[in-house]
Formats: C-alpha cells, structure tokens, sequence
C-alpha cells in the first residue's frame, strides 16, 4: 500500500543543487507518507534560487514537507574539508563513496555559499534546518544529503554506481552503470517504503541521449534519489540512518548500511 489514511501526507523533495545558477539543478517531488509515496509530476530542471524556491513552495503548499538536497547548506570553514565531509569519507572509504571537500573558498561567490542561501530562503518561508530527519517526523524541514553513500545503503552496493563522467571513464562503462541505477530505483516499488509513479522516467533509453541530455537526465534521477532518502527517512529515522558532523561545523545526513 502506497499511502495510509493514518498519516498526513506529506510532499518529499529532492534538489540536486548546481553549484553556480550558470547551471540547472534537478528538483523531485514525491507525495505520500512514511508508508510508502507516488512521483508527483515529471523531475524538472530548474534556474536561479528563486525558480528553486517557487518549486518547494509550490509542491509543498500549506503541508509537511521534508526538503533533501545534494549540496553542503552549512559551511563555516574558509579552506580544507568540514570534519563532516572526512567523517563520511572515512566510513564509506571501501564503498568508494568518498565525499568532495567542502570550504568556503570553493564554494564561495562573493562571499554566499549557494546551499546557504538556499536554507535562508526557505527558512524564511518557514522551513526548519535540521542535521537530520527523524522516524515520522512533522513539519517542514531541509536537510543536507549526498546521494552516493545512500544508494550504497538503499540498494545494498559493495561500491558506488559509476554513471557519472570522469576522466578514464568510457561510455560503454557508463551506460552499463546506468542501466544499475535504473533498475535499482526501478526496484523501490517494492521496498519498504516503496515508491510509485517513476516507471516511465526509469524507462529512458540512455544510449539514446548526449552529452547534454545525459546530464540533464541525470540532474532529474539523482534529484528523484534526493527526495526518496527523505521518505527512507521519515520511514526509519535513526535506525537506518545517521548524520555525520553537526550544526556547528557542518553536517551531511544520509542512510547507512547495516555495519
């Protein structure tokens, strides 16, 4: 069963947020509750913050909603990596799902860190920055995620998937991961939760795409992985997953394997 009567539905949203506005970022919304939620509408591709912001505000509404996005959203240090960042690395070293330093002086455009800003934004809208998404949690709150070491978690993976393109790495290596990714996320219709509505999306012929609309496909995807490890969350909290670093010193969320 997808949904239950019990629980107040509430809209599960993932960015996947570009580094630079110069870039889109993909945004999923699934809707449902801790029991299982459906894809709302086809993942998008979206502009500047305001475009990201009028995309929460629309999907969620007046109701609880639990916001996951792939980028860091607290970062007080101005060079090296957040003990978060070395944290996570370091426990899903042999997943090789290892995360990127996250400093100021990367990340910085005039002094904003885009992920702040974005939580600024929402916060002003009245969304909670919280370390972490409890086990049924209400509300409406915006955590930081990163998708690798979930899927390692979610869809039991010795390593991480390979789709995305790095030096060394040849199409055909890359379309084979992909086909993976695909029939992992196709697979959550019978998780716990299970997730519904994104069968026509895991369909996409990939060998078909550029360079092009292959990253703009993969914005969505990793944008619909953002939003399904907010409903993992709010499905099992604690027991499945695990926030490393904190609020002081910055944080990523993510679900965990069973160590």
């Amino acid at each position: 069963m997808v949904s239950s009567t019990a629980s107040p539905t509430t809209a599960y949203i993932g960015i996947d947020l570009a580094w630079s506005d110069r870039n889109q970022s993909g945004a999923a919304c699934l809707v449902g509750d801790p029991a299982g939620a459906r894809l709302a509408a086809p993942p998008a591709l979206l502009g500047d913050l305001e475009a990201i912001v009028a995309y929460v505000e629309r999907h969620a509404a007046a109701g609880p909603a639990l916001v996951a996005v792939d980028a860091p959203l607290l970062v007080p240090n101005l060079t090296g990596r957040r003990p978060a960042d070395a944290a996570l690395s370091a426990a899903f070293r042999r997943y090789e799902a290892g995360a990127h330093p996250a400093n100021r002086r990367l990340l910085a455009r005039d002094g904003v860190v885009r992920g702040e800003r974005l939580v600024e934004l929402l916060s002003a809208r009245g969304f909670r920055h919280v370390e972490r998404i409890d086990a049924g949690a209400g509300g409406r709150l915006v955590t930081e995620v990163f998708p690798h070491p979930a899927m390692v978690a979610i869809f039991g993976l010795e390593r991480t998937l390979k789709y995305k393109a790095r030096p060394g790495r040849s199409t055909e290596a890359r379309l084979a991961e992909w086909r993976r990714y695909h029939a992992h996320l196709a697979a959550l219709s019978q998780a716990d939760p299970p997730l519904r509505g994104h069968e026509a999306l895991m369909q996409t012929d990939v060998a078909g795409l550029n360079g092009r609309a292959l990253k703009a496909h993969e914005d969505r995807v990793d944008a619909l992985m953002c939003a399904y490890i907010a409903l993992y969350a709010h499905r099992w909290g604690a027991a499945r997953c695990r926030t490393f670093g904190d609020m002081r010193e910055g944080y990523m969320f993510t679900p965990v394997p069973e160590w």
